[in-house]
């Protein structure tokens, strides 16, 4: 059966997009060029890879190529290493030999890869629109106002400890690691809660409402002991005061457009229609979705869960939809599918083409970088601050 979507991802639009003025400040480059030229958008895709491999051959060991899980195939193939956006940061900093990194992801991906990498690397984001949403909705001047107004609120004695998902700008890191706060990833998150209490009294936890709450939940935090904060009106109720005296846990108004799609309704269908079906989704979903579900985790914790099962296994996955196909494909012996049966691939991570690729590499070969992702020198101090409190849990 064909697969429905719900967005238009036409080659046009993918393959050149223009930022806004804010835009192109929040995407900020060294040599960014925002259009990609129309020599690389016209050429066809055999021609795209034949010069994609030759430029790979070129560059040898100078160039590793990372590729996000949620990519799709045409670029997933020329990557050297695939995996969430932490996993393929550190690996980027195992090749010191690589003097340029080449991240088909979103920003912030590109960024912490900057973060982690040594003095002499480069990383190039291959179109510099790729972004994220969900890393959108929490930015410096919200959260610094956010930090104020809760200790105006609560006192300087609120024992407030930031974090940090890893969906997030450089600067939001590095604000978490000037105020004795912590990154966490989707597979962590529980681990990084529990050092959080040990350090404070409660928790801002941001961009994402849902992977928070879901945590907190497990942790044991009642929901009378969550707050939502809007940035847009974060003391619009009544009791505003009062349930931030009693929060444990206050989480940021922000969320995954992808993994918001994923409902209660679409589980019980699948349950109706197999009741053998295991449901396996991703903590980023909403909550009755994740209390629903038999299993949840990260992505990397849903591609382990697939490949460890048992032959004949059948599973109704709630992820980014590329993964969830390549999952299906490199899993014959297993029954795989999309709970949402109408999908959209992640907007922002479609924005990385392979005439992108072939751009950025062409100029390398030419002694020209474009589109690096460079972040200044304190944030990134600040920033690796953070991740290292983070790293140092796992050690």
């Amino acid at each position: 059966m064909a697969l429905k979507t719900t967005c238009d991802v036409s080659q046009e639009t993918q393959i050149l997009p223009l930022l806004t003025p804010q835009g192109r400040a929040r995407y900020g480059a060294s040599r960014r060029i925002d259009s990609i030229p129309a020599f690389y958008a016209e050429m066809g895709g055999e021609e795209l890879d034949r010069r994609i491999h030759a430029a790979r051959e070129a560059l040898g060991e100078r160039l590793v190529i990372l590729g996000h899980h949620y990519q799709r195939d045409e670029i997933i193939k020329y990557a050297d290493y695939r995996g969430d956006s932490f996993k393929l940061a550190q690996l980027a900093a195992k090749r010191p030999e690589a003097d340029y990194i080449l991240f088909c992801g979103v920003h912030f991906m590109a960024e912490s890869a900057d973060v982690l990498s040594q003095p002499h690397q480069k990383v190039i984001l291959p179109n510099p629109a790729a972004g994220c949403s969900m890393a959108d909705m929490a930015n410096i001047a919200e959260v610094e106002e956010c930090w104020e107004m809760l200790h105006e609120t609560l006192g300087e004695d609120a024992g407030i400890i930031p974090v940090t998902y890893m969906n997030s700008a450089a600067n939001l890191k590095a604000f978490c690691g000037r105020h004795g706060g912590i990154v966490c990833t989707s597979s962590n998150a529980p681990g990084v809660i529990d050092w959080a209490f040990k350090q404070g009294k409660r928790v801002l936890f941001f961009p994402d409402e849902h992977l928070g709450r879901n945590t907190a939940t497990a942790y044991g935090i009642k929901d009378e002991q969550m707050v939502v904060w809007n940035p847009k009106d974060p003391m619009a109720s009544e009791d505003a005061e009062e349930e931030l005296e009693r929060s444990k846990i206050i989480l940021w108004k922000g969320y995954c457009s992808t993994h918001m799609r994923f409902s209660l309704e679409q589980i019980n269908k699948a349950r109706a229609e197999d009741p053998e079906v295991k449901i396996l989704v991703h903590p980023e979903c909403r909550r009755e979705v994740v209390a629903a579900a038999d299993l949840y985790g990260s992505t990397e914790y849903i591609i382990q869960q697939i490949e460890q099962a048992p032959a004949g296994t059948r599973w109704g996955v709630a992820t980014e939809i590329n993964l969830v196909h390549r999952l299906a494909q490199e899993h014959p012996e297993q029954s795989i599918f999309c709970l949402d049966p109408i999908v959209c691939p992640c907007s922002t991570m479609y924005r990385i083409h392979p005439a992108y690729l072939a751009w950025v590499m062409e100029a390398l070969l030419q002694g020209e970088v474009l589109n690096q992702v460079s972040v200044d020198e304190e944030i990134a101090h600040w920033a690796r601050v953070a991740l290292e409190r983070m790293l140092a849990l796992a050690a």
